[in-house]
C-alpha cells in the first residue's frame, strides 16, 4: 500500500506528486555531487494544495512529504518513492518525523509567534531525512505578520527545504506567496470513491459506507467519522430533526442552545484528552518534580500553554458547529431539489419523509432564504460573533423562511 492510496479520487494529483518525488531524488544526488541541477525537474521548493473541505488537501501534502522522505530499500533498484512501509514513510504519515514540521491554526489565526521557530527551522539542514519539510495545514489562517514571515522563507529557501501550504482556494493565500508555489487543485471525490475507500480501508459494511459517503457528499474525513462513530451519527440524526421543530420562538431558542451545547461538549472531550497530557509533559520538560512546585520563571510558559489550549477549545467548538451547519445546508439543498422536481440524488435519503414534509410546507424561494441564513451564520462565526447569538439568529430566520 503506497502513500498515494490515501488520496481518494485524486489520480491526477497523485501522478504529479509521484513524478516530482522521483525528480527530487535526482536533485538530492546532484546537490551531493555538486553537479548542476536538472532543468526539466518537476520538483520545486514550494507547493500550494487547494480544494474544497474534505477533498484531502492535508492528506495529499503529508503523502508527498512521506514520499520525499521514503527510505525503502527498493529505491536503489528503481522502486517508486512512497512505499508506505519504511521508517521515513511511516513517521512522516504519523507526524513524528524529525524533518517534517506541521503547523496548524490553534485558534482563528496562525500567529507570528507560532511561526518563528518553524521559519527558523526551515533554514536548517535535514537532521536525518532527505529534506526539511514544512507543512502549513491552514495557510488561509496566516495573519499579516505570520504570512510575511512565511513569504521571506519561501522567497529564499534553504537548498534542501520544501514548503507545503494547504488552503481552500488559491485566493485565500497572499499573491506574493502563491506566485512562488506550484499549485495543485484537488477536487471533491465522488460518493462512490469515498464509499469504496470506507469498505476497503476501514472494513465498513457496504450499506453503511454508501450512506455515510452520500450524507457527507464526498467529505472523506467526515464520512469516515460518520461510518465509525455512533456519537457522530446521533448528532447528525438530531440535526436532521431540527427543521421540523422550529414552530415557535421558544423552540428556536432551545434548538440553538442544543447545537451550541453539543459543539461545546465536543470541545470539552478533546480538551480532556489533550490538555492534561500536554500540561504534564511541559511540566516534566521544565523540571518540575512529580506533584511538586514548578521551578521559578516557568509561570509564563505555562500561561502560554493555557492560552493556546483555550484558543484550541474555541476553534474546536466552532468547527463542530460548522459540521452541523453543513448538515443543515444539505437538508435544505435536498428540500430544494424536491421542490424543483430535479433528479439530483438526495444526500439525506434516509430522511426522505421529513424532507418531503419540509418541501410541501415551503416554497423554493423560502428554502433559498433558509440556505442563505445558514451561510450568514457561518460568516458570523468566522467574524467571532458569540456562537449562541449567531445560531439563535439563524434558527429564527429558518422559522421565518
Amino acid at each position: 500500500m503506497t502513500v498515494w492510496d490515501d488520496l481518494v479520487g485524486q489520480e491526477k494529483v497523485s501522478a504529479v506528486l509521484d513524478a516530482a518525488a522521483r525528480d527530487a531524488d535526482a536533485l538530492v544526488t546532484a546537490a551531493a555531487a555538486d553537479q548542476p541541477l536538472p532543468e526539466t525537474s518537476k520538483m520545486t521548493h514550494a507547493w500550494l494544495f487547494t480544494g474544497p473541505p474534505g477533498a484531502g488537501r492535508n492528506q495529499a501534502a503529508r503523502a508527498f512529504a512521506a514520499a520525499l522522505q521514503c527510505v525503502s530499500p527498493d529505491r536503489a533498484l528503481g522502486g517508486a518513492p512512497g512505499c508506505g512501509f519504511c521508517d521515513g514513510c511511516h513517521t512522516a504519515l504519523l507526524g513524528t518525523h524529525a524533518d517534517v514540521t506541521s503547523v496548524a491554526a490553534v485558534g482563528s489565526e496562525i500567529l507570528v509567534k507560532d511561526m518563528r521557530d518553524t521559519v527558523r527551522k526551515s533554514f536548517t539542514s535535514p537532521a536525518n531525512g532527505r529534506w526539511q519539510i514544512i507543512l502549513v495545514e491552514d495557510a488561509e489562517r496566516l495573519n499579516e505578520k505570520s504570512a510575511n514571515a512565511v513569504l521571506k522563507a519561501v522567497e529564499e529557501p534553504a537548498p534542501r527545504t520544501v514548503w507545503l501550504l494547504c488552503a481552500p482556494s488559491i485566493e485565500d493565500v497572499l499573491p506574493t506567496i502563491r506566485s512562488r508555489c506550484r499549485h495543485l487543485n484537488l477536487r471533491t471525490p465522488s460518493v462512490e470513491a469515498v464509499a469504496d475507500m470506507l469498505m476497503r480501508r476501514d472494513g465498513i459494511e457496504p450499506e453503511v459506507a454508501a450512506s455515510a459517503a452520500r450524507a457527507t457528499q464526498g467529505h472523506v474525513d467526515r464520512a469516515r467519522r460518520l461510518a465509525t462513530d455512533p456519537a457522530a451519527r446521533e448528532r447528525r440524526a438530531a440535526v436532521l430533526k431540527l427543521p421540523l421543530r422550529l414552530d415557535e420562538v421558544g423552540a428556536c431558542l432551545r434548538a440553538a442552545q442544543e447545537l451550541v451545547d453539543a459543539a461545546a461538549e465536543d470541545a470539552k472531550q478533546l480538551a480532556e484528552e489533550m490538555d492534561g497530557k500536554e500540561a504534564e509533559e511541559l511540566k516534566a520538560a521544565l523540571g518540575a518534580a512529580q506533584g511538586g512546585r514548578m521551578p521559578r520563571g516557568t509561570a509564563g510558559v505555562m500561561k502560554e500553554l493555557e492560552d493556546m489550549q483555550k484558543r484550541r477549545r474555541t476553534r474546536t467548538q466552532r468547527d463542530s458547529l460548522d459540521v452541523a451547519l453543513g448538515d443543515l445546508t444539505a437538508i435544505y439543498r435536498d428540500v430544494l431539489a424536491l421542490q424543483l422536481g430535479t433528479r439530483v440524488a438526495l444526500a439525506n435519503a434516509d430522511a426522505e419523509d421529513a424532507l418531503e414534509r419540509l418541501a410541501r410546507a415551503g416554497t423554493p424561494e423560502s428554502t433559498l432564504r433558509r440556505i442563505e441564513a445558514i451561510a450568514a451564520c457561518r460568516e458570523a462565526l468566522d467574524r467571532n460573533v458569540a456562537p449562541l447569538l449567531a445560531v439563535e439568529a439563524m434558527t429564527m430566520a429558518l422559522r421565518a423562511g
